[in-house]
């Protein structure tokens, strides 16, 4: 998956990736009735910045990105009902010295920590912040979530 972009699968021989996330996020959903596996890639946290970019992708932001994953993950059988998963994130890194509203990441975090608030959901599993860049990929057939970074092991949520 590219930036903005999401996908869903309940075919066990998927395996569903995104690369290269610095103080992008990765939310990874798993629907356990139906094992239905979705990610979304999100760059920003909130939508309203959207006025910047020339065509609206609502994967590419926090407020609109879950929905758009669940709406996708229905098409597989899922319910679609974010309380009903099982949720993984990975990312949200701080890249850049940066601060203060141009630390993205951080941003990131507190847009997910926000949606998760308001939905009275907690993550299961999640490697958030930091300084590392992380590609995420997650099987379909297990719901395992394998994270990898140049120079170091692979490591998993």
């Amino acid at each position: 998956l590219g930036i903005g972009d999401y996908g869903a699968s309940n075919d066990v021989d998927t395996e569903i990736k995104t690369m290269a996330l610095g103080s992008c996020i990765a939310v990874v959903l798993l629907d356990p009735r139906t094992r239905t596996v979705g990610m979304v890639h999100i760059a920003l946290p909130d939508s309203h910045i959207q006025h910047t970019r020339r065509t609206f992708k609502p994967g590419y932001f926090a407020d609109t990105g879950i929905r758009i994953l669940l709406e996708e993950m229905k098409r597989f059988g899922s319910c679609g009902i974010l309380s009903q998963m099982y949720i993984k994130l990975a990312g949200g890194a701080r890249v850049i010295k940066a601060e203060g509203i141009m630390d993205i990441g951080r941003r990131n975090i507190e847009a997910m920590k926000q949606i998760m608030l308001e939905n009275r959901v907690k993550p299961v599993a999640h490697d958030l912040a930091g300084v590392i860049s992380r590609t995420v990929s997650v099987e379909v057939k297990t719901g395992i979530v394998r994270l990898s970074c140049p120079g170091r092991d692979d490591w998993f949520l």
